[in-house]
């Protein structure tokens, strides 16, 4: 049995090595690469324990149905561990984001720093660390605002009734047109429309396109230099956005 065992161990080396060094040449994420070695010494030793056992005269049908009794009660209470294992294989291998991403998932909006096997770390623009179980990041809607090269800006702002359309717009678009971040592509221009009538203001909904690195600065400027723009051309004081 001693013999067996250490054959076992040896042949155990050989066939992790050999799929160690498969592994290595595939572009699998790491943490797939781990939990499928882990996965093949677990399945290889739990052979060579029926192997040993059945040379030293155990009935090898008794160990396997308790190994299966104790496989149940392991899987039954780790769960949620197993839940959140397979869930980060199905985030490495479906790919919806990728480490320095934004995203957003379950309301919760962050650049994603890590993806582990258990859990997926984001951190939010205030600097905070969410820790989210994989399992609930595959049940969540995940939006990521990444993916792209370019992202829509909304703005709405007011403005008096007193002031025409063609005066707000022509103010709006003053700002619009001097800014070089801004796409002036032909899929991508600028518009100013009328939205809504309030009761006491008229709204302007404004969308533009800037790269996405650029959103937060150009979304704030373009509000600050709004409201400096109509102050200039139209002499409105009580801008809201």
């Amino acid at each position: 049995p001693i013999l067996i065992l250490i054959v076992c161990k040896i042949v155990i080396g050989i066939i992790s090595k050999v799929f160690q060094n498969v592994l290595t040449k595939t572009k699998l994420d790491e943490g797939i690469k781990s939990f499928i070695k882990s996965g093949i010494k677990i399945a290889l030793w739990c052979i060579s324990i029926i192997i040993v056992a059945d040379a030293v005269g155990v009935n090898t049908a008794s160990l396997v149905t308790i190994l299966g009794v104790v496989s149940l009660a392991l899987s039954l209470s780790f769960q949620n561990i197993m839940t959140n294992v397979f869930s980060s294989i199905t985030i490495l291998l479906s790919k919806p984001f990728s480490v320095g991403d934004y995203v957003e998932i379950a309301g919760v909006g962050g650049t994603v720093k890590e993806i582990t096997l258990m859990r997926t770390t984001l951190v939010t623009p205030d600097r905070k660390i969410s820790l989210i179980p994989n399992g609930d990041v595959c049940a969540q809607n995940i939006i990521n605002y990444s993916l792209e090269p370019f992202r829509r800006v909304e703005i709405k702002v007011s403005a008096s009734y007193d002031a025409s359309t063609n005066d707000v717009k022509n103010a709006i678009f003053e700002i619009l047109n001097n800014d070089n971040r801004i796409s002036k592509d032909e899929d991508k221009i600028p518009t100013v429309r009328l939205s809504a009538y309030n009761a006491n203001d008229i709204e302007y909904t404004i969308r533009l396109w800037v790269d996405n690195a650029e959103y937060w600065d150009v979304y704030y400027d373009v509000l600050e230099n709004i409201r400096e723009s109509f102050n200039r051309s139209l002499r409105i004081r009580n801008i809201t956005s």
